[in-house]
């Protein structure tokens, strides 16, 4: 089956549908690291890299899915939900009408179901719904209930053609209580075996705004969440734990100097990137924006297979 993927990035979501059996025809990013990172990975898929605005015709498929800009909804940005890249949306609503696949996934940060912003998310389930498909209430997910080594929460919107007569059901959570135990960092990091990766890590000062809040989990619970921005990575399990003095402050319970940020390839092992390759043309600050910014595959993996098969027959 067919896929288009807009707004890729890196490949996470793309991952997930090729790991799910499906043929992505085309990718899209305006930054030319992801594409780097991209093709070192999926090179079979035609990657193109230039404004969504300026793409006047996409692929017949079976499936579109987008991750579209979400700087004014995250909980890192600047929580302007009037900038004019939050309104991309408009750009998958125009090939969604064109394509007119027979569903469409859309994974975006939690913060665009906050009330402050919720007019924008009604109007994307409006234009979606006046599309002809069918759109049930999205889903804010945390990934670690779906098996990710790490809690991160983002918000799931799917669709299915209205004429097909099938409804989508969101998968139930595999991981938590009365159900499997939470996969923990030492799942997933136990493989890297050097303390200190040389040249893969964020080595800046722990400045005041990430003194501000408990950076730290340990090796038997879940990560934090991987973030774009490299200084505000989570602290390796192996770092000295975090202890509140004061409002918004908190200082390190050992010496700070034994204190490091995740590498780059601990955070995209922990975004279920494991074998991931991220040519060295790419700087560090890049690898980490590209890695934070994808969609964990096994969690897009799971909410397009809870797509009915019978959509695709």
């Amino acid at each position: 089956m067919d896929a288009v993927s807009l707004f890729t990035g890196c490949g996470g979501s793309d991952k997930g549908l090729v790991d799910a059996g499906w043929r992505i025809l085309m990718a899209n990013d305006i930054l030319p690291y992801a594409k780097e990172v991209y093709e070192a990975n999926l090179p079979e898929t035609d990657f193109l890299t230039t404004s969504i605005k300026e793409i006047k015709s996409f692929p017949a498929a079976d499936l579109l899915i987008g991750c579209y800009p979400c700087q004014g909804f995250s909980q890192g940005g600047a929580r302007d939900s009037e900038r004019s890249v939050n309104r991309l949306y408009l750009e998958f609503d125009r090939a969604l009408r064109e394509i007119h696949p027979k569903a469409f996934v859309v994974e975006n940060v939690a913060g665009m179901a906050r009330s402050n912003n919720r007019h924008i998310l009604d109007d994307q389930l409006c234009r979606f719904r006046s599309a002809g498909y069918s759109v049930p209430d999205p889903l804010i997910v945390n990934s670690v209930d779906y098996g990710l080594a790490q809690e991160r929460r983002r918000i799931f919107i799917v669709g299915i053609r209205s004429d097909i007569g099938l409804t989508y059901k969101f998968p139930k959570p595999t991981h938590g209580p009365e159900l499997r135990p939470f996969k923990t960092q030492r799942e997933v990091l136990s493989q890297f075996t050097e303390t200190w990766p040389e040249g893969e890590f964020c080595d800046q000062d722990f400045h005041w705004y990430y003194l501000s809040r408990n950076r730290y989990r340990g090796w038997d619970e879940p990560s934090k969440t991987i973030l774009a921005n490299a200084r505000h990575m989570p602290l390796h399990p192996e770092s000295p734990r975090m202890r509140k003095v004061g409002t918004d402050k908190w200082v390190f319970e050992g010496d700070h100097r034994s204190a490091r940020r995740l590498s780059f390839r601990e955070a995209a092992a922990l975004q279920d990137l494991v074998d991931w390759e991220f040519p060295d043309t790419v700087p560090l600050m890049k690898k980490y924006q590209v890695i934070g910014n994808a969609v964990p595959p096994m969690i897009f993996k799971q909410m397009v297979d809870a797509i009915p098969e019978e959509v695709f027959l």
